[in-house]
């Protein structure tokens, strides 16, 4: 069994013009066009970050030279390795595959990857309504939780500490969700989690969260939380492998290990690039504003009011 967590701040990222154009070498040309068509720098960091990431832990723990790898995306979005459809393996002729799976939101990217299993991994930041009040903003999400989950989400204190349970709660929903590829078209109410009594602390990654399925204890599936930072928790969600004839969870897991942070040399440690340079690239890129003003204004205030 094989078990990768990975994160990548690129909110504090400030890439140079050798940097940045290093790194549009190093994704593949439709990928470069997409995160070029971003308009504000902070989603095209982010955008960037991700596909380093993935590529890195194909190359590092998949084995697979940087030129060779060819990743896709499933009709919802989801990242799988298109090419090579055949891995080379140390660990014999059936090697247990490989199951990955990206976050990004905030000012952080993150991966998950395990072996044999599926994964799917999310980061929300905790962040005040921009456009509403707190007590709005819940209105308006009522129907993405349980009436349960919304009794922990409203009786959890401050107005930053019911956020903070609400971001806790969607973004195991969604590390669920996009473990087991469904998308847009689940609803969100037929999952339920019940959290344990102890705290999220840093530099600690849980497993004590249950999920219940439609009503029922779902032993099936473990969730791994974590905060990477005071306002920044990572939810993943393991499963057994959606497979004919798959075994089902080990009854013994390794203790979960806590996120990785990389620095961007770290990102590009392993890579090599696969187009030539393109100086309008940056260009484009320095044009871009950071972020939406909203977004902007938001920082402002956290930061003040910390």
């Amino acid at each position: 069994m094989g078990s990768v967590r990975w994160a990548f701040r690129c909110g504090s990222w400030k890439p140079s013009r050798s940097d940045w154009l290093f790194a549009a070498r190093c994704v593949q040309p439709e990928e470069k066009d997409r995160i070029g068509e971003f308009l504000f720098a902070k989603d095209a960091k982010s955008a960037m970050a991700g596909r380093l990431l993935l590529r890195r832990f194909v190359c590092e723990k998949m084995q697979i030279p940087w030129s060779e790898i060819r990743l896709g995306r499933s009709p919802r979005g989801k990242p799988y390795l298109a090419a090579p459809l055949k891995v080379c393996s140390n660990s014999g002729p059936e090697p247990r595959d490989w199951s990955f799976n990206l976050s990004h939101q905030g000012d952080y990217a993150v991966l998950a990857a395990e072996q044999g299993m599926q994964v799917g991994v999310d980061i929300m930041k905790t962040t005040m309504p921009g456009t509403s009040s707190v007590h709005e903003f819940f209105r308006i999400m009522t129907r993405q939780f349980t009436a349960y989950e919304w009794s922990v989400i409203q009786s959890a204190g401050s107005e930053h500490l019911q956020l903070a349970a609400f971001y806790r709660h969607w973004a195991l929903k969604e590390s669920f969700i996009k473990a087991i590829g469904t998308g847009l078209g689940f609803n969100l109410q037929r999952v339920e989690f019940h959290l344990p009594s102890e705290p999220l602390t840093q530099g600690r990654a849980m497993r004590q969260t249950k999920m219940h399925l439609d009503e029922e204890e779902e032993v099936d599936w473990i969730f791994e939380e974590s905060l990477l930072d005071t306002d920044h928790h990572v939810a993943v969600a393991l499963g057994a492998a959606n497979k004919a004839g798959s075994a089902p969870l080990p009854s013994s897991l390794p203790p979960p290990t806590t996120f990785t942070l990389l620095s961007f040399s770290d990102l590009i440690a392993s890579a090599s690039p696969l187009t030539e340079e393109d100086s309008a690239y940056w260009d484009s890129f320095k044009m871009k504003t950071e972020a939406p003003q909203r977004q902007r204004d938001t920082h402002t205030s956290t930061t003040v009011s910390h």
